[in-house]
Formats: C-alpha cells, structure tokens, sequence
C-alpha cells in the first residue's frame, strides 16, 4: 500500500492490459525516460529522472532473508523531475500532464520547485518544464523564466492552453525520440552557438 501526500492510499497491483488514454501520464515520464536513454546511448547528453523520496512505515519480514514493504509514504518531491549535463550546461526541468481541456491548474507545481528552478537559473543552468496536453496529443516546452514571470505577474491559479500554445515550443516525435525535447533547448538556448557554428562553416566554403 502507498499513501499519498493528500492522504489517498493505492494498492499496486501490476496489470497486463493494454495502455489506454487514462494512462497517458505515465507515458509521458516513460518517452522522456525513452528518449533520456537514447540521448545517453548517442553520447549526446547525460540526463536522468530523480528518484522520488518514499517514506517506509511497515515491513514484513516472511523470510530471514527477504524483506516486504507493506506500507509506504511518497513524500513530496524536494525539487524537480529530471536534471544532467548537455553540451557543457546543467540542464533541469518539471514534466507535467495535463488531463484538462483548457487550462493546468498550478497546484500540481509546488512553490519549492518554482523557487528551486529560479536557483538554477541564478547559477546559469538551463530550466524549463515539459506540459502533455493529453486532449490534443501535443507536447510543449515552456522556458522556466518565461512561467515564472506570468505566474507571479497575474497570480493565477491555472494556465490557460492558450497561454502555452503561444508561449512554448512544440516537441518533436521520433522514433527511439518519442519526445525530443533537445531539439527545442538548441534552438532557444544555443542559438547563438548554431549562428556561430553556421558562420564558421560559411567562412570555410569562403575560403576553399
């Protein structure tokens, strides 16, 4: 048994059903899982998925040798889900899945993460947060300044769909890519580095 933050508790029972629209959440953790290992077996990035903290209260022990959790707490994460090194940055972000048909409420991004993203940033990494809006079967990447700013400019509740249709970046799918975020973080963060690359390039053909 589990027990959540908001006091819900859910027995796991491991089920062989075929993946529906409901369970469109944990295919979003599982494709940046997906694409977080592609990355890394490219050598193109090292990036992970934090563990979440999980609070133990009961164990059986049915064997001398064997231990069994029967219940447990999941605590509230201390910081965001995913962080690692790309192209020299530190890279750290939240990814979100958004059941709704308008808007995302706020209540699913604690303060303490927001606070932590801003730390980040101050440091010079590369922050943002990932949002499936499962309705449409789209993915956006929302630089983490950028909602951070709205956010404490309008102190709303929720986002509006709208707001990061505008706002963010479509992510790409491909295959063994099912979502390719990196494709995003070069063209908003690195695009000077790409106009260099591409200048240098120029100056070559220049010469030659």
């Amino acid at each position: 048994m589990v027990n959540y933050p908001n006091g819900l508790k859910k027995t796991w029972i491991a089920s062989q059903s075929p993946t529906t629209f409901a369970d469109r959440g944990m295919n979003l953790e599982k494709d940046i899982n997906t694409t977080n290992t592609y990355y890394l077996s490219m050598d193109r990035a090292v990036i992970h998925k934090k563990p979440t903290p999980v609070q133990i209260v009961k164990v059986d022990y049915p064997k001398r040798s064997a231990a069994k959790i029967t219940e447990a707490y999941f605590k509230i994460p201390s910081t965001t889900d995913y962080n690692g090194i790309y192209r020299g940055k530190y890279l750290d972000f939240e990814a979100k899945e958004c059941q709704s048909k308008t808007a995302f409420s706020l209540s699913y991004i604690h303060p303490h993460q927001l606070t932590h993203l801003e730390a980040c940033m101050r440091h010079g990494g590369i922050c943002f947060l990932i949002f499936r809006l499962s309705h449409y079967n789209t993915d956006y990447l929302v630089d983490a300044k950028l909602l951070i700013d709205y956010v404490k400019q309008l102190k709303r509740k929720s986002i509006p769909y709208s707001w990061i249709r505008e706002n963010g970046h479509i992510i790409p799918r491909y295959y063994g890519r099912p979502i390719h975020y990196l494709e995003i973080v070069d063209k908003l963060y690195f695009k000077d580095e790409e106009d260099m690359h591409e200048s240098k390039q120029e100056e070559k053909k220049d010469q030659q």
